[in-house]
């Protein structure tokens, strides 16, 4: 794999050089842990195991919305535009208009903890028709809320737009949705032997890691299960997912991480050197990253397998990281790194002498963190694309997770079929 530095991403330069960006510091969530952090259409939206989802305006620190319900601790959660999704220990849905910070739906259905989920947006992939010829289709016809839980077991759920009917679970736990007459109940995927630790979804395509050392490769639509990947000696615990390049990937408390052939079900690679639990990956199209409890990433090339780098200078198990291109953040005991992943080699701290790194994003000119200093849980934004003292440009603060596009009127296009 070869770059030129031309290749850049313009903002990479910003990182890199701006030795003083715009960096403000707030408390939040008062001394919890926070589990999720997203940055999304112009705000930062944290939740923590004390039960609380805050909503904070990234220029200036101010909390927009507490969006209060849950009775347990928050741990996953997803936005689209103006929705938030939540799964909590309390086994509940809880779904969220931002605009106004009211629970509009709650759903039951799982008996356990929901410990992650996702929103899956529309997108055009190529399938195979009846005849062998291969067109390009729109999958899921409208964006799917998909959820894992500790009960084994995962759901499948329609994503409410604007304006659809409230619905609120009259319990915590129902063992059948459908039979209550919950509307956006569509699916409950059942088959792991363990809890659901990790799925990531595109298209039609599901990928379930899970605690019975097996990943899942489900169709969205139909519920049908395609593939059991077995191969792990250990709880898997991190999946992500490239239905375009038909390659799925896994990494486990055995040390390793797995490449699956999406289209064979055959383990493509498996990619070894961790000498712990690999708790977290990342894939962006040139490369894997994993990051384990052994206080270190590596940088992988996903087609071949091939070991790029070793980014090793933590000093404790990594808790969280984000990548793209051009960088890594990565966040550990004490200490937050910037990396160039194309060098393998430390570029910056941007947190030090903190008891811990629990979360961080970044999109763009802007990052933002988690952590604990102090015995304080605080939120540190960074704007790289501004010196300190300088004017604000008027440029609005953009969001992971999120495309520029509104689905949902190409989603009324194309009709509500879930085939």
């Amino acid at each position: 794999m070869t770059h030129r530095q031309s290749d850049r991403d313009p903002t990479y330069t910003r990182w890199v050089h701006n030795q003083h960006p715009k960096h403000i510091t707030f408390p939040a969530h008062d001394r919890s842990v926070v589990t999720c952090l997203i940055f999304t259409h112009g705000r930062i939206i944290s939740a923590s195991d004390n039960h609380s989802i805050h909503v904070y305006d990234p220029i200036t620190g101010n909390l927009i919305h507490s969006l209060d319900g849950h009775k347990g601790g928050v741990w996953s959660i997803a936005a689209t535009k103006n929705t938030l999704v939540s799964g909590s220990t309390d086994q509940t849905v809880r779904v969220w208009d931002l605009t106004t910070g009211r629970c509009t739906l709650v759903f039951g259905g799982h008996t356990s903890t929901i410990r992650c989920l996702e929103i899956v947006k529309p997108e055009w992939i190529d399938v195979e028709n009846e005849s062998g010829t291969i067109i390009r289709e729109k999958w899921p016809k409208r964006p799917l809320i998909v959820t894992g839980s500790r009960d084994h077991s995962l759901r499948v759920w329609s994503l409410p737009r604007p304006g659809d009917a409230e619905y609120k679970s009259t319990e915590e736990s129902e063992i059948d949705p459908s039979e209550v007459g919950n509307p956006y109940h569509r699916l409950h995927l059942k088959g792991h032997d363990g809890a659901v630790r990790a799925l990531a979804a595109q298209g039609r395509t599901l990928v379930s890691g899970s605690y019975d050392y097996t990943v899942r490769v489900w169709d969205i639509i139909s519920g049908t299960c395609r593939w059991v990947l077995e191969g792990h000696t250990h709880k898997v615990y991190s999946v992500v997912l490239d239905i375009h390049r038909n390659f799925a990937c896994s990494g486990s408390m055995d040390g390793t991480v797995r490449v699956w052939d999406l289209n064979t079900g055959q383990n493509r690679h498996t990619l070894q050197g961790h000498t712990s639990l690999v708790g977290l990956l990342g894939l962006s199209p040139s490369y894997l990253v994993s990051a384990a409890a052994d206080a270190t990433l590596k940088v992988w090339n996903p087609e071949s397998g091939e070991l790029q780098h070793t980014l090793a200078v933590h000093q404790g198990a990594i808790t969280c990281f984000q990548h793209d291109e051009d960088k890594v953040l990565s966040g550990s005991d004490g200490a937050l790194k910037m990396w160039d992943i194309r060098e393998g080699t430390q570029v910056r701290d941007l947190l030090t002498n903190v008891t811990g790194v629990w979360q961080v994003v970044f999109k763009g000119r802007w990052c933002i963190a988690a952590s604990n200093r102090d015995n304080a849980t605080v939120l540190d934004v960074w704007d790289f694309g501004m010196e300190e003292g300088d004017e604000r440009e008027d440029e609005p603060p953009d969001g992971i997770y999120d495309d520029d596009t509104d689905d949902e009127d190409s989603d009324q296009a194309e009709g509500e079929a879930m085939d």
